[in-house]
């Protein structure tokens, strides 16, 4: 049989242990047709045949976005970014500039604010109100969990004396008892995002619920044409499959729309997203969910939860106290008992579990809700998440591979790694966890399995970056553990662990046909450049399901 694609002259790494390495792949009809040497592929080239010389540059599996936010991401690609930038002058400038080119946009937004840009000092109203007065202006933090918005914005949601929020939530109120601007998790700035007209992108993470009323044709439409800009965009870095950590049914609709327009250019996988004040019976919704979207493009099958917030705010539930805030270790979103019930049900109905849990308190809390699931249910192969694990208490470290559980871990978000500062993190954990924070290399070595990703647009959707964080990552004090990881783990985290956090296998164990045809080919072999140049890489052709979903 002849190849409609054959990439010869390559690095390949196949993440086969009986086949570790290879120069060239052929590929037809969707599937793989051989790996091997060049001599033994150029058989197959037919006079239709393409053939691409990778010139010694790596081609591996494609890489998987185990952790990201496709519809906002998406979204934001729109938005003022202010990722590098630090003091007032420089953020007054790129906002003023961005609202002259957005003159119709209901709320100017700015991503990717840091909790430090501005050396120390605090963000609020005032200084919002001396950047932008006359039009609502909101700054979202880099890890999304906080905005910062000027009195305008406030004024127009009636946020400005402030409003009564459910647990782990806040308005920070001043001394006038008036609100201050800075707006603590989604429920507090929910209202900027409804007034913006930015709500449907990220209601997988606000309510767990569908739009509305419903959206006109009209808003479909641009909420199509939002999410094809985020999947475009992971195409273009190589991403051929997507574990999104939002979404609703909606999404799900919206998805297999853009399927049958031809343009899905990546599989994806979307959850139900359970939240604290819901009912146990809404995991009914669940599993409609997964029963409706079974296909190895488009699926559901997981359940989403948030068991804390982030250290930044003091939102993470810790074990023990905050290293600079004595007698306090954060609010839970979930009780153990809540969390329980929702992890019994929720494995009983064969759903995959992901919890977003920043502090050890919540790790161990969400742990041990899987050790109930399992309890209450026996053991299954169901590969439940715990979701970033900043930093772990070592009495549960090994519970991880014990429950079976997936360690979902992001390179680029460690304090002092390319765009992240290092405080206000390493200083809420304190010496005493920081053995234990973004540990990468003791939660492998305890035996879990641990998957990379992004968190886009938490971070930016840049692989290599995630690699290069990876390998070059060093203790932040000498006697400290070195956690970093070698080339080809942090690329098998990207890739094969991907794979399995999905079961994207066959009964047998091996992957499914149609994801063995999803490639990308890099501008460099990665392997051979120097560990701080890996960021400099980029993907040439990315291939999904044999298909080219991009090519520089």
């Amino acid at each position: 049989m002849h190849a409609e694609l054959i990439i010869k002259g390559a690095s390949v790494v196949t993440m086969n242990p009986d086949q570790p390495r290879a120069q060239a792949v052929a590929v037809a009809e969707g599937k793989i047709l051989a790996v091997g040497s060049d001599a033994d592929i150029v058989e197959m080239i037919g006079p239709a045949t393409r053939v691409v010389d990778a010139k010694g540059a790596t081609l591996s599996p494609g890489f998987v976005e185990a952790h990201m936010h496709v519809f906002g991401g998406g979204a934001s690609l729109g938005h003022l970014q202010l990722t590098g930038m630090k003091g007032a002058a420089m953020i007054r400038a790129a906002v003023q500039a961005h609202a002259l080119a957005q003159p119709d946009a209901k709320v100017l937004y700015a991503q990717g604010a840091d909790y430090d840009m501005l050396d120390g000092a605090a963000f609020d109203r005032h200084l919002l109100d001396s950047m932008v007065a006359d039009r609502p202006l909101a700054i979202v933090t880099f890890d999304h969990h906080t905005m910062w918005v000027n009195t305008k914005a406030l004024e127009v949601t009636g946020l400005l004396q402030g409003k009564t929020l459910g647990p782990g939530n806040e308005i920070v109120m001043g001394a006038d008892g008036l609100a201050t601007g800075e707006l603590r998790e989604v429920e507090a700035f929910g209202p900027i995002d409804v007034y913006a007209g930015e709500d449907r992108n990220s209601l997988g993470l606000s309510t767990g619920g569908e739009p509305n009323p419903a959206p006109s044709d009209e808003d479909r439409k641009a909420d199509r044409e939002t999410i094809k800009r985020g999947l475009d965009w992971c195409a273009r870095h190589g991403i051929t499959s997507i574990h999104n950590m939002d979404g609703n049914l909606y999404t799900l609709d919206l998805l297999k729309e853009i399927e049958a327009e031809g343009d899905l250019s990546c599989r994806i996988k979307v959850p139900f997203h359970f939240k604290n004040f819901m009912s146990i019976d809404m995991l009914e919704k669940a599993s409609m969910m997964h029963e409706t979207y079974t296909g190895d493009w488009i699926n559901s099958g997981m359940v989403k939860v948030f068991c804390d917030g982030v250290s930044e705010t003091y939102t993470a539930f810790m074990v023990d106290d905050y290293a600079d805030r004595p007698e306090f270790k954060g609010d839970p979103l979930f009780s153990q008992a809540q969390f329980n019930e929702l992890a019994i049900e929720a494995d009983r109905r064969g759903l995959q579990i992901a919890v977003h849990s920043i502090g050890d308190g919540a790790v161990r809390r969400v742990l041990d809700g899987y050790e109930a699931a399992r309890t209450a249910n026996g053991p299954r192969d169901s590969r439940h998440r715990v979701e970033h694990i900043e930093v772990i208490h070592s009495d549960d470290l090994p519970r991880l591979a014990e429950l079976g559980a997936i360690a979902s871990m992001q390179p680029p978000h460690v304090p002092g790694l390319l765009d992240f500062p290092e405080e206000p993190a390493r200083g809420r954990f304190g010496p005493e966890r920081w053995h234990l924070s973004f540990a990468w290399r003791s939660v492998k070595n305890s035996g879990a399995h641990v998957v990379f990703a992004s968190d886009w647009p938490v971070a930016r959707v840049d692989v290599l970056a995630g690699i290069q964080a990876a390998v070059t990552r060093t203790p932040w004090e000498p006697d400290l553990p070195d956690q970093s990881f070698t080339v080809l783990e942090a690329l098998s985290a990207y890739t094969l662990e991907g794979a399995y956090a999905e079961h994207a296998e066959d009964r047998k164990g091996q992957l499914k046909p149609g994801y063995l045809a999803d490639l990308v080919l890099l501008s460099a072999d990665i392997e051979t450049i120097a560990p701080q140049e890996i960021g400099t890489v980029s993907p040439v052709l990315t291939i999904c399901g044999g298909r080219v979903t991009y090519e520089t």
